[in-house]
């Protein structure tokens, strides 16, 4: 399951393949069995099609192959890869859903909760159905979580917790009704995800009515594992981070750029468009005016005064859909970034600690038969590392291509109905 969402120009994000490899690869630090490494990735810094993945065969999870070409119009596309979303969701067996914010006053604080309503048919869980309320703490309290317990595995990112770039009120319809669209997104990708659905802590957080006396618990065992890496690799420089991840790097980077290029000029457009709709709007009553002056004039003119204001429909219907469609989508995908930035540092943090022992045991003189117990399992946290990274680079750049390529579909279409409900009819002259 990935972001949630609905209609024409709407980001929704649709659920992703995900590497066959992840479940066949052993874990070194987590009881699982298998045999391979994920297939090798090396991205470019294209904003959408990385070569490592142009040249592949997309499919959808249900096997449904992808056709890259060109579609004959983008709701053509939109419309199967609905379709193929809906046959794949006979096969899931959890459905999370976000929905119902309600405001909270208290006497130290005001908040929002949300209603989290989760359908599964796994084993996991006591109940086929939940409902519990969350508010924004909660899913912060997860996602840290997710990230101790899975240092190896790219955790989705939370809307920001302060006010967002041009919203002034954290309780306004519409800012409440942004971020439950990306708390919805960032269980729906946990939801997604072969190994992250399966985390305990993601299960406490669908079915626990109270969460306090889980929050109480101390670290777990993994971050202090994680603690104990920084410590021994603080003084320990990399030799150098492996071709394919210092590829990543730089495709990150490079994306990131590109993604606050187009944050800035589009929240630029934004503006001009509602200091140009400001304007309309007192220049559309000025025909009416005059029309009661001028009779033989006044048909034609109640006409222009009209299109005006229709013109101001359709474009505060644009700015809207820009605000709230286009925008989430490019912060989100920066903040995922960042997110696949830090799991590459504890990927090199490890691989640190790696050398670091290796450097250890060759400075000493008695020759050993074999390798070291603590060095090898160091070496396979390494490995481990490296393939689940691998496999959730890739499970992320689908579900990139998939975002984007629906963003863009959909955000044209909202163009040209923009313009074709601005259009003049004949009668108005």
């Amino acid at each position: 399951m990935s972001a949630g969402g609905g209609g024409l120009g709407t980001p929704r994000a649709l659920p992703s393949s995900g590497p066959r490899a992840l479940r066949d690869m052993p874990h070194p630090l987590a009881a699982s069995s298998s045999e391979e490494a994920a297939s090798e990735l090396t991205p470019s810094p294209d904003l959408l099609l990385p070569r490592s993945f142009a040249d592949k065969d997309l499919s959808l999870p249900n096997g449904t192959p992808v056709d890259t070409s060109s579609p004959a119009s983008s709701s053509s596309l939109l419309n199967r890869l609905q379709l193929d979303d809906d046959l794949d969701g006979e096969t899931r067996d959890l459905f999370v859903t976000v929905d119902d914010p309600k405001k909270h006053i208290c006497t130290m604080e005001t908040y929002i909760t949300y209603r989290v309503t989760t359908k599964t048919t796994r084993a996991e869980f006591d109940l086929p159905e939940y409902s519990i309320r969350r508010r924004y703490q909660d899913f912060d309290w997860l996602r840290n979580k997710l990230e101790e317990s899975q240092p190896t595995h790219l955790i989705p990112p939370l809307p920001e917790k302060f006010v967002m770039k041009g919203v002034v009120d954290r309780f306004s319809e519409e800012f409440v009704e942004t971020r439950r669209k990306a708390l919805d997104k960032f269980l729906k990708r946990i939801a997604d995800h072969p190994v992250l659905s399966f985390n305990e802590h993601f299960n406490v957080f669908l079915t626990a009515k109270d969460l306090n006396a889980y929050k109480k618990q101390g670290m777990a065992l993994l971050s202090k594992m994680g603690e104990s890496v920084k410590y021994v690799t603080g003084s320990y420089k990399l030799r150098s981070r492996p071709l394919e991840f210092a590829a990543v790097g730089d495709y990150l980077d490079t994306f990131v750029l590109k993604l606050g290029t187009i944050d800035r000029i589009a929240q630029r457009i934004i503006k001009e468009e509602l200091e140009y709709l400001v304007e309309l709007r007192e220049y559309g009553p000025v025909y009416s005016t005059w029309g009661g002056l001028e009779v033989e004039l006044a048909e034609p003119l109640e006409g222009v005064s009209a299109c005006i204001g229709n013109c101001c429909t359709a474009l505060e219907e644009l700015s809207d859909d820009m605000t709230e469609d286009f925008l989430p989508v490019l912060r989100e995908y920066i903040l995922y970034s960042e997110s696949m930035k830090n799991v590459l540092k504890k990927r090199d943090q490890v691989q640190a600690e790696y050398e670091a022992k290796l450097e250890a045991v060759a400075l000493k003189k008695e020759e050993r038969p074999k390798m070291p117990a603590d060095v090898e399992k160091c070496q396979d946290r390494v490995e481990c590392f490296n393939a689940d990274l691998k496999a959730d680079m890739e499970r992320w750049q689908n579900n990139k291509r998939q975002d984007f390529r629906q963003l863009l579909m959909g955000m044209a279409d909202k163009n040209i109905q923009y313009y074709e409900k601005e259009s003049v009819p004949a009668s108005c002259f």
